[in-house]
Order: structure tokens, then C-alpha cells, then sequence
């Protein structure tokens, strides 16, 4: 079976035309699946008998199962089962004015960041494009909530799966798609330079957010977090940020997991303010208090801790914000819902 989230309009179009049916039936059967969320081809009814049959033939339009759910009352986490087996998992969180879903990428992760849950089972393979959209697919057909924006934060590291991620984005954005807003739509990346590079390079990539994982600036520790980050000095990665094509207005976020003991010091806030240097503009700080994973040594640093880190660089003239992780009560940080099912299946054997 071919995955009809998989492919872009013109792809359809052209595989449509191929068997027989004129390209704009493609157009007719992506204003269902996307504009009205119907994946079942029998009930497109403006489609002849014959393209019907034919798609529910050779097509589907679900990549993905269900497993399973948890709601709190800012969020609901979704674990879902993919055609060969695997499980990986999606957070619709709920904000004040809107919804923001949050994708994975990949089945695990090949970073390996000390305090990542996702990072326990290393990488185990890529998501294809249909598995990403189908996640948005999904999650809107379930609650049957309007979402608006969406991040690319979930299991995995977007940019080690670039051509999947930006088909997936393409059809993300694109009119004939889920016709969401550039503005809307990002990408956050643990700092992979190659990666920002073909970004800045892409006409479709670099008109979405970028949101880089920074957690340390210092080189040596850094490494130590986030260990696949040794592909590329601190150095490298902030001066390929600071040339990064941006539109006015617009900006770069950092994201800094704040571990206590580790890296909330005074001497880290300075350092990562010199680390910005004079670009404050272009870029803005989230501070993230972490979120515990049960079997990792790591903590959440005290109130007063987190507001010193914010203070200090607000101090210096760097837009800085406190992201607090929702949905701790249905297993927030990412990875952690796959994981527990992983100890649960190991503990009962």
C-alpha cells in the first residue's frame, strides 16, 4: 500500500494521471484528507466509482495506530504503534489562545543528551514523511481540536532526517496541505551545523522557526550532555547562527535545560550572554526547567535558582523566558511515555 500523507500534490497528481484519472482528482482528494480529515476513499463522494476503488486499492491514508493516551489538563501525550511495529509519540499542548502539537521525528535518537529520556534506546530508525504527518493527522482526528502551530521537538533530531522533515513541513504549510503558517511551524535542532547550513541554504526551510539546543556554553560540558554535539564546536554552531537568513522581526530561539548543579550557575548565565556577544536581536533564550525522568540523575533547579539564570541575562539585554515543561502528569518529557511502557515490558518478564 502506498501512504497518501507521504506524498506532495504534484507526486499525486503525476501518479493520477498515470492511472488514467486527470490531476485535478489529486486536488479533490487532498481537500479530504487534509482540509476535512476523511481518510476513508468511499466517502469522497465529488470522486468517481472507479478512482474509489482504485484508491482504496493502492492507498491509505494512516500510517499509524493508536495505543494509547493520557490527558492532564494542560496536555494530552498520544503513543502510536507504525506499520512495522515500532512506538513513538506526539503532545498536543494546550495553550491559553491556542493548541501546539509536537512531532517527532525519529524512533529514538542518536544524540544521546545525558538527561533525554528518548536518548535511553539510541536511534532506531528515521520516520518517514506519512508517519510525521500523520501524527498532525491523528492527534486533530482524536480530540478534533484546532492546532495551529507545530514544533518539530519531539523524539529524535529533526535535522539527521532532513529530506523526510522537509517534505513533511512542505505539506505542513502548503495551501494545498494542512495550509498552516510559516510562522507557525518549527524546527528545533540540538545544534547538528551541517544541518543550520542546508536550512539557511533551503527557500522552504528557512522561512520556519529555528530553535537550537544550547544547555551549555561551555565546549567541554556541553559534550558531556549532549555527546553527538562533539560533531561540531559551540564556536562553529554560533557562527553559522549568526549568519543565518533571517526575516525582519524575526528570531532565533536557544533553548537551555536548566539541571541543577549542573549548569545554572551565575558563571554559566554570563557565559552564554558572551556567547550571544552582540547579536541580543537576533536571538531569544527559553529557559526550560527540566522535566524528571525517572532512572536519570538529574533535577530541577529551585524557583529562586531559574529566576537569577533570567534576571542575569535579561540584565544584559537578552530577551529571556521561563518555559516550564507541561504535562507532567502524562509523562512530558520526551521519550518518557515510550520508555515506561519499555520498563513496564522488561519488569513483567
Amino acid at each position: 500500500m502506498k501512504y497518501l500523507p507521504g506524498y506532495t500534490l504534484e507526486e499525486f497528481r503525476k501518479d493520477l494521471e498515470n492511472s488514467g484519472f486527470e490531476p485535478y482528482r489529486a486536488d479533490q482528494v487532498f481537500n479530504w484528507l487534509y482540509k476535512r480529515g476523511e481518510e476513508d476513499f468511499g466517502a469522497m463522494t465529488n470522486l468517481p466509482k472507479g478512482l474509489r476503488q482504485l484508491l482504496a486499492s493502492r492507498y491509505t491514508a494512516s500510517s499509524l495506530s493508536l495505543i494509547e493516551s493520557i490527558k492532564a489538563p494542560d496536555s494530552e501525550k498520544f503513543l502510536f504503534r507504525t506499520r512495522d511495529g515500532q512506538t513513538v509519540e506526539t503532545v498536543l499542548i494546550k495553550e491559553r489562545d491556542h493548541n501546539t502539537l509536537c512531532v517527532s521525528s525519529q524512533i529514538g535518537c542518536a544524540v544521546g543528551c545525558r538527561f533525554c529520556a528518548t536518548a535511553i534506546d539510541g536511534l532506531v530508525r528515521n520516520l518517514k514523511t506519512e508517519e510525521i504527518v500523520d501524527q498532525y493527522l491523528k492527534v486533530r482526528k482524536i480530540t478534533s481540536e484546532d492546532i495551529r502551530n507545530v514544533v518539530f521537538m519531539g523524539m529524535g533530531e529533526p535535522l539527521a532526517n532532513i529530506k523526510n522533515v522537509r517534505k513533511a513541513v512542505e505539506i505542513l504549510i502548503s495551501r494545498w496541505g494542512l495550509d498552516l503558517s510559516k510562522r507557525r511551524v518549527t524546527i528545533s535542532t540540538s545544534g547538528l551545523v551541517s544541518g543550520i547550513r542546508k536550512m539557511a541554504e533551503d527557500p522552504l526551510l528557512r522561512e520556519v522557526n529555528l530553535a537550537v539546543s544550547i544547555n551549555s556554553p561551555f565546549e567541554e560540558e556541553r559534550s558531556r550532555l549532549m555527546p553527538l554535539m562533539r560533531e561540531g564546536s559551540l564556536e562553529e554552531l554560533m557562527e553559522e547562527l549568526k549568519s543565518f537568513p533571517l526575516k525582519p522581526y524575526r528570531k532565533i530561539t536557544l533553548e537551555y535545560v536548566l539541571l541543577s548543579g549542573l549548569n545554572d550557575t551565575q558563571d554559566h548565565a554570563k557565559a552564554l550572554a558572551s556567547l550571544i556577544g552582540t547579536s541580543k536581536k537576533r536571538f531569544k533564550v527559553n529557559l526550560i526547567p527540566y522535566n524528571p525522568v525517572p532512572d536519570l540523575p538529574f533535577a530541577r533547579p529551585s524557583i529562586k535558582k531559574i529566576l537569577e539564570f533570567q534576571r542575569t541575562l535579561w540584565d544584559r539585554g537578552i530577551s529571556t523566558f521561563v518555559r516550564f515543561s507541561k504535562g507532567i502528569q502524562t509523562f512530558g518529557a520526551c521519550g518518557q511515555l515510550r520508555a515506561s511502557r519499555s520498563y513496564a515490558k522488561i519488569s513483567n518478564q
